[in-house]
């Protein structure tokens, strides 16, 4: 469906992502070859939105597993539905009947979880398989990602082995939490996203909140801009940056006014010593600089 890279960052663009060239070719790349293709960067960059830019471009389905501590092949592959496992092995007794192991360990007892949803899918268009914040995961469970992402198969002892007769387009995602081992980075195409230039941040609230006053915009992210200079506990993304613009436009703002920063920071900042810092005299400061230089 795509041919070019200037074709695949207009397509990103129509389902409101902003791509540069960089991410645009890895993406690109990514599709073509096909690889998995692995995000890295701070969060609220935009790295889920990427999975989610691809699927509607491509008018596929997305599958999404969220990483997190403990997450074991249960979760995230496969697991049986004891409970019906349960009521099934009661109406057999009730007939008279002895269950067996075939009975109860078929596919129709199966709980597919995302993993195993990506390799039996069937439709005209592979999945994007979006494997979000990798980093929060343990080490064993990437280790058990890497096998899944070498064959795209999985074996279930009671069943055998499924195997994906298209490979799904796979999208991981890591806030550097800790470092992803190198065998899976060697298996995947690799960017880093970054926070954005003024102008690229600037097109991103322009094309997200078309209707918000320029004046608004423009200011909003002069001042994220300047706030991402200081020493914060938490530096905000993209996603915070649209956040609080919308915010303000919900309040009828035209423009960044003194009196109302304080008390919208939250949509902004998400920890309290973060707030306590910028709250009165920086913010005042702060609005007066963004204010003059735009």
């Amino acid at each position: 469906m795509v041919t070019t890279i200037d074709e695949l960052q207009a397509k990103l663009r129509e389902q409101l992502y902003l791509a540069d060239r960089g991410l645009a070719t890895a993406i690109f790349l990514a599709l073509k070859l096909p690889r998995p293709l692995f995000l890295e960067g701070e969060a609220g960059v935009g790295k889920t939105e990427v999975g989610k830019a691809v699927a509607g471009l491509l008018k596929t389905e997305l599958i999404r597993l969220q990483c997190y501590e403990g997450l074991d092949v249960h979760q995230a592959v496969y697991e049986w539905n004891y409970t019906r496992q349960l009521l099934h092995i009661r109406m057999l007794e009730a007939g008279g009947d002895r269950p067996q192991d075939q009975d109860l360990f078929g596919p129709q007892f199966l709980l597919r979880r995302p993993l195993l949803q990506a390799i039996e899918w069937s439709g005209a268009q592979p999945p994007v398989l979006l494997i979000d914040e990798l980093d929060r995961s343990d080490e064993e469970f990437e280790a058990y990602l890497l096998e899944i992402l070498s064959d795209f198969q999985v074996t279930i002892p009671e069943i055998g082995t499924l195997r994906a007769k298209r490979p799904p387009i796979v999208i991981l995602t890591s806030n550097r939490t800790r470092e992803v081992h190198d065998a899976l980075k060697r298996r995947c195409l690799y960017h880093w996203i970054d926070f954005p230039s003024f102008e690229r941040e600037l097109e991103i609230l322009t094309l997200k909140l078309p209707h918000a006053p320029q004046k608004l915009t423009r200011q909003v992210t002069a001042f994220v801009q300047e706030l991402r200079k200081l020493d914060l506990y938490k530096i905000p993304g993209i996603a915070e940056t649209l956040d609080w613009a919308e915010a303000l436009w919900a309040l009828d703002q035209q423009e960044l006014d003194p009196a109302i920063i304080d008390d919208t920071l939250g949509a902004l900042l998400k920890y309290q010593d973060d707030m306590l810092r910028i709250q009165g005299a920086e913010s005042q400061a702060l609005v007066a600089r963004v204010t003059a230089e735009v």
